[in-house]
């Protein structure tokens, strides 16, 4: 599962990191703000790139509101969890369906949180993939379903796969992890020729190679009413202060 994600470089920043991969630059009206911290229970916005529009990075509620629900989206919302979808079964499910056919994206990161489970309690863990230029993480780029809410609004959900033999140490309780796209799939991805078995294989194979680093945060993820938002959230800590 993925339910916290980061993303703390500046638009122009995020630009420059892709224009080697995928051509893109923000929607006039996105509100997008560096963040370290967005809980996706709130319902934020992530930034996604569209099938249609593989040039624009659009604003998205975190929480993929499907067609037989948009008249009513809180009310799906207290009902369902749609904030990630299992990619083995995205053709089976009513709520991700549709989207999987013709209403695929890529969804902006830098980071992400995990839960690691030691003696009975939970530990956040972040995740993020540190380079050269990078030392604090590199933008990538997850595979994602979307839907329209409005004229105006768009929801959307992170994919999950089982877990690599990496994220199995991590995320040692749930052993999924969200599909982290590999560029080379980036297009693939948002290709509207692709048949079901094909979407399906890409999701089998797609999983960057790149290595992951991760260490244990601040419990405060976990707290109601603390604003973790903040650049001490993303900083390590020795898991022995943690409770």
């Amino acid at each position: 599962m993925c339910y916290s994600t980061a993303l703390r470089k500046e638009r122009e920043k995020i630009e420059k990191e892709l224009r080697n991969q995928i051509k893109v630059k923000f929607d006039a009206n996105s509100t997008y703000k560096p963040y370290f911290h967005l809980n996706g229970f709130t319902h934020g916005n992530l930034q996604i790139i569209k099938m249609d529009e593989p040039n624009t990075i659009y604003d998205a509620s975190w929480g993929i509101i499907p067609d037989w629900a948009i008249h009513d989206p809180e009310a799906f919302r207290k009902k369902s969890n749609t904030l990630n979808a299992r990619s083995e079964s995205i053709f089976d499910k009513a709520s991700f369906r549709n989207s999987a056919e013709d209403k695929r994206c890529l969804i902006l990161a830098d980071g992400f949180y995990e839960p690691h489970h030691e003696n009975g309690k939970a530990i956040p863990y972040f995740c993020y993939q540190p380079s050269t230029e990078n030392p604090d993480g590199d933008l990538f780029l997850f595979a994602g379903l979307y839907n329209e809410i409005d004229d105006n609004t768009l929801s959307t959900t992170i994919l999950t796969t089982d877990a690599n033999d990496f994220f199995m140490e991590v995320h040692n309780k749930g052993k999924r992890m969200p599909l982290v796209l590999d560029p080379h799939y980036f297009e693939d991805w948002l290709d509207d020729g692709l048949s079901i078995p094909e979407v399906n294989e890409l999701m089998a194979v797609g999983m960057t190679n790149k290595s992951f680093t991760a260490h244990p945060v601040s419990t405060d993820l976990y707290k109601r009413n603390v604003d973790t938002n903040k650049p001490y959230i993303i900083q390590p800590v020795q898991k022995d202060t943690l409770f």
